[in-house]
């Protein structure tokens, strides 16, 4: 999926001739801690609510302001991953998109990434979890994914985390299965180290429950 699916039609974007209030307003009625400022289409910058704060700018406009304006932006095209990638380094609550001559499209929010996640993650879907630790020089995912289907079951989604320091890789496989006893049986014939497994329901529902509580927050 591209940034371009993601795109958000109910955030506004400022003008330069917005004042702050009139930001920190749009702010709060959005749930975001950070609005676009575009200038006839053209992306001028991300600016937040520290900066008007910080700038005691509130009764001021936000072209008169001596600010320094982010401008983080992806273009349209980019797959949905980088988006994710920017909002979590740069600790976004919207990533502005735009095209090739950086004419702003819209931005994508915390919610448009959450339904994203979970849309092609397969994370509600009923099964189990298994985390193991392998060295990194010896990680395969095909060899995981053909010792995890020799024991009839299927890898719905996988995330990893290296630590490049220890040379290891943490590996977190989403089975569908909620009896996990053969594949970790099977894991283990092949000296795979389990470090951590979940299982459902127990699992699925705490998960689905902290799901919804966030989704409820984002959309207070």
């Amino acid at each position: 999926m591209k940034a371009a699916d993601l795109i958000s039609e109910s955030i506004p974007s400022l003008k330069t001739s917005d004042t702050g209030a009139v930001a920190l307003h749009l702010m709060n009625e959005f749930h975001v801690r950070h609005l676009a400022v575009v200038n006839e289409n053209q992306f001028m910058g991300l600016i937040s609510e520290e900066d008007i704060l910080n700038a005691h700018g509130v009764e001021e406009s936000i072209g008169s302001l001596s600010l320094a304006l982010l401008r983080p932006f992806l273009h349209d095209h980019e797959h949905a991953f980088e988006v994710l990638k920017i909002a979590s380094e740069l600790r976004l609550t919207i990533v502005p998109v735009v095209d090739q001559d950086e004419n702003y499209l819209g931005c994508v929010t915390r919610d448009s990434l959450l339904n994203y996640i979970t849309a092609e993650t397969d994370i509600l879907e009923p099964g189990g979890i298994i985390v193991l630790e392998i060295n990194l020089n010896d990680y395969t995912l095909s060899e995981v994914a053909r010792i995890v289907e020799s024991a009839n079951s299927k890898i719905l989604s996988a995330f990893t985390k290296t630590n490049a320091d220890a040379n290891k890789i943490e590996l977190t496989l989403k089975i569908n299965q909620t009896q996990l006893q053969a594949v970790i049986a099977t894991l283990n014939r092949y000296n795979y180290t389990v470090k951590e497994t979940y299982v459902e329901p127990e699992y699925f529902d705490n998960l689905k429950e902290r799901y919804d509580a966030l989704m409820n927050y984002l959309n207070i």
